[in-house]
């Protein structure tokens, strides 16, 4: 019996102490529990906490760069008004200038609508004063007619008779008188058309140099401009085909070339490429070859124009290709495409003061210089090529003889060419049309005489027609023939090597013998 209350409170106990560490097991499950879901509120409180703070960050910065745009766009805007403002001024001016020139001829052609009025009146009454002299002049033949019985025919005859010989003897004597006036005037009214023909051609001329300023916003463009390791500009100078410099000069890019049509392909290109803001060397060809077809549909316009503006019919499409061209070069700082204009308007103006064909003298004129926009590199003076050019294109001989001698290159046989080239020198030697400095100017005339002199047998050097031909004196004695070509050859080849100038220049070796005795 004992025994089994034993066992019954060993079962007990042990029912009750799995019961208290059950109870015991659940307090302390509850207890982590409750301190679980106090750190799991806790990171909820500081997440929340997080997210309003960054939350409130960008919705700062957010603002903050509506704001600096909103600045931008409104600069902007203010800059496009003041713009639009400077336009619209200039059309109400433009329109008042307009208005006046409107008026201004309205008057004038009421004046005209008067005149005409008039002068028809007084045709009117001198008609009928003309009918009323031929009836007074009939009727006096008639009574001259019955008072010497002769006919009116007979007695012109014998008058004619009797004033041949009188007439003869004093037309020789105003021959004579006539041909010594000529001679004492000729030189005076030769000066006169030259003076007045300078007088009635006056324009301005646009100087311009071997370089280009391309202006950029900012110097952070530049970056751009020259791209990964120099690859941009390196494809752009090479599809340009000239140098592009980016140095610490702000806000600018220099573009240096002799070629003023490649530096206007570069300087367009670059604006393009800079606007469209994709630089890069596939974009970089893509946009120069569209340039270049660009300028030269700008060049066919501006040649159109220009034998528009001058009146000038029938002339080929490649002539008219290298006047537009002639915008693009200068010569000595002035702008060939002004100079052939007024070159062209002069030769018609004294043409036509000296009875000559004023057409004829304009093609001419115009044309003269187109050799010098030759694309290839010339082997001859421009003005052969520019024959050569011209005469291929069939035009008129006279035009051909006056583009080819206005530098003395062939000989003149129209007297249109003598008019070229008169009117050449005198739209070159105007005081600004070309921008070569005196002291430059003299001084490389020096430097190239002193270099023939440095020869061997050379006496005497001068340098003439502008520096364009060198007269090299030699002593007989010392050169032959043979030596005189060889020593025109070595001094052309020293000028080429040492100096800079433009077009070329002529050297002319002249060996001279002189035998000197003296009689006693």
């Amino acid at each position: 019996m004992g025994t089994i209350y034993i066992i019954i409170s060993g079962v007990v106990g042990l029912l009750l102490g799995f019961v208290l560490s059950k109870i015991a097991q659940k307090s302390l499950l509850s207890k982590l529990e409750r301190e679980a879901q106090d750190k799991a509120a806790l990171i909820v409180r500081e997440a929340e906490v997080n997210a309003e703070n960054t939350k409130k960050d960008k919705m700062l910065e957010a603002k903050e760069h509506f704001l600096k745009k909103k600045s931008d766009f409104e600069d902007e805007i203010g800059q496009r008004k003041s713009q639009m403002a400077a336009n619209e001024n200039k059309l109400k001016q433009r329109e008042q200038n307009l208005s006046k020139e409107l008026e201004q001829f309205k008057r004038k052609e009421n004046d005209t609508q008067k005149l005409q009025e008039n002068l028809n009146a007084q045709l009117e009454v001198i008609a009928k004063r003309k009918e009323e002299l031929e009836k007074i002049k009939e009727q006096q033949v008639n009574i001259l007619e019955k008072a010497a019985n002769l006919t009116a025919d007979e007695a012109r005859e014998q008058l004619i008779e009797t004033l041949k010989d009188e007439a003869e003897t004093k037309a020789s004597s105003l021959i004579k008188d006539i041909m010594e006036e000529a001679k004492l005037s000729a030189t005076k009214e030769a000066k006169k058309i030259v003076i007045s023909t300078i007088q009635r051609t006056a324009t301005e001329h646009a100087v311009e140099n071997c370089v280009s300023i391309f202006n950029i916003e900012s110097d952070d463009i530049k970056g751009k401009i020259i791209g990964r390791e120099g690859r941009n500009i390196r494809a752009l100078e090479a599809a340009t085909g000239v140098e592009i410099i980016v140095d610490d000069t702000p806000e600018a890019i220099i573009i240096s070339g002799f070629d003023p049509v490649r530096r206007e392909i570069a300087r367009l290109s670059l604006h393009r490429l800079v606007q469209d803001g994709r630089i890069h060397p596939a974009r970089i060809e893509e946009i120069v070859n569209k340039t270049t077809k660009n300028i030269d549909e700008e060049i066919v316009e501006i040649g159109e124009r220009t034998v528009i503006d001058l009146g000038i019919h029938g002339l080929h499409p490649e002539l008219i290709k290298m006047v537009g061209r002639l915008r693009f070069r200068s010569s000595y700082g002035q702008n060939l495409l002004q100079h052939s204009r007024e070159v062209a308007n002069m030769c018609a103006t004294m043409a036509s003061e000296l009875g000559l064909n004023p057409k004829l003298a304009k093609r001419a004129g115009l044309l003269h210089d187109i050799g010098k926009v030759w694309p290839e590199e010339p082997e001859q003076p421009h003005a052969i090529i520019g024959m050569e050019f011209a005469k291929k294109f069939k035009e008129h001989p006279e035009v051909l003889n006056a583009i080819g001698a206005h530098h003395d290159e062939i000989e003149m046989t129209t007297l249109i060419s003598p008019i070229v080239q008169a009117c050449d020198a005198i739209s070159g030697a105007r005081p600004g049309a070309r921008r070569e400095i005196m002291d430059s100017y003299i001084k490389r005339l020096k430097e190239l005489e002193e270099l023939a002199l440095n020869f061997d047998g050379v006496n005497k050097c001068y340098a003439i027609q502008a520096g364009r031909e060198l007269r090299v004196m030699v002593d007989a004695e010392n050169v032959s023939d043979q030596k005189a070509g060889q020593l025109s050859f070595d001094i052309s080849q020293k000028i080429e090597k040492d100096m800079q100038y433009p077009g070329q220049i002529k050297v002319t070796v002249i060996r001279e013998m002189r035998s000197v005795s003296y009689a006693k």
